[in-house]
């Protein structure tokens, strides 16, 4: 089968042997390229084949997203519903050091698998992961009525956390660098952020990101780290120190009082396709997926999140 895979020449789409394994075999419908993605690859990172974002179709016909986390259930992380925290040797990520969803079909665990609502087509279900973790972001705001919402930085996972807190209905405004990611915000009723907030969600991932978090933050506000940081992250000393700043971070998705943030985001996405009509700029078949990864690597492209469809 076809799989794209990180090459020496970069990225390729390489034919290997389909594994058989225990679980529930999924023709892909969908793969998104994530920016870690996209950093990896430029990295040079080898060995496996990409894509923890990919969604497809039973061999009874059921549509399903995968959650891509690999956890043990039984170490006390597990057990509180923190999978993304598992502390066993085998947890990880699909997609991530280890073969994932960018191919013809994969087989995966059962307990990965979430089932697609009505309203969510399968072609559009690979946001189901990149959502998760905005929901999860979201949540772990733990947002009080009547707070002010601004998320900085207008990629896909700032897009749909602000889309997860106006799902929880909050107005929420959007800094954002490219017209394109403008539009794309407007097109999902946010405003442009101005002012103090309570509440500020960092999907840019930058010294400058963060430092534009801590000015919109209100004197005691909370600040959300969304943004990856592979060594430290640039919190702004004195800034913070001032307003008391509180930093909250997240990390992919989990359950929480037994419901799994994949589940809502998913409904999220049924309950309004606007979001993935808009979050979704680009498609390409999977035999192109060098040309796909050039074009997520380039914001000017207009480009927010980029598919592959085998």
């Amino acid at each position: 089968m076809r799989a794209v895979r990180n090459t020496d020449s970069g990225i390729r789409v390489a034919e290997v042997e389909e594994l058989g394994a225990p679980g529930v075999r999924l023709t892909i419908a969908s793969a998104g390229i994530c920016g870690t993605d996209v950093s990896f690859a430029t990295s040079g990172v080898l060995g496996y084949t990409y894509g923890h974002e990919f969604a497809g179709t039973a061999s009874d016909g059921a549509c399903y997203a995968v959650e891509p986390t690999v956890y043990c259930g039984e170490c006390d992380q597990c057990r509180a519903g923190h999978v993304q925290r598992c502390n066993a040797p085998e947890h990880g990520t699909l997609g991530i050091f280890r073969d994932g969803g960018m191919c013809d079909a994969v087989t995966v665990a059962e307990n990965m698998l979430v089932r697609l609502p009505s309203g969510l087509d399968v072609r559009d279900a690979c946001l189901v992961e990149p959502a998760s973790v905005a929901w999860h972001g979201v949540r772990s705001a733990a947002l009080e009525p009547g707070e002010r919402v601004a998320v900085v930085g207008g990629g896909s996972i700032g897009l749909l956390a602000a889309a997860a807190a106006r799902q929880r209905g909050f107005d929420v405004d959007v800094e954002v660098r490219h017209k394109h990611q403008r539009i794309a915000a407007e097109r999902l009723g946010l405003g442009s952020a101005d002012g103090v907030y309570d509440v500020v969600i960092d999907a840019a991932g930058s010294e400058a990101g963060l430092a534009r978090c801590a000015e919109l933050a209100r004197a005691g506000g909370r600040v959300v780290l969304l943004g990856v940081y592979q060594h430290t992250a640039p919190i702004p000393g004195i800034v913070s120190l001032i307003k008391e700043l509180i930093y909250i971070h997240s990390i992919a998705y989990g359950r929480h009082d037994g419901v799994r943030d994949t589940e809502q985001a998913a409904a999220m996405l049924a309950g309004n396709p606007e979001i993935a009509q808009t979050v979704i700029t680009h498609r390409f078949p999977l035999d192109d997926a060098a040309e796909a990864f050039r074009v997520a690597s380039d914001r000017a492209s207009g480009a927010i999140k980029v598919v592959l469809h085998p």
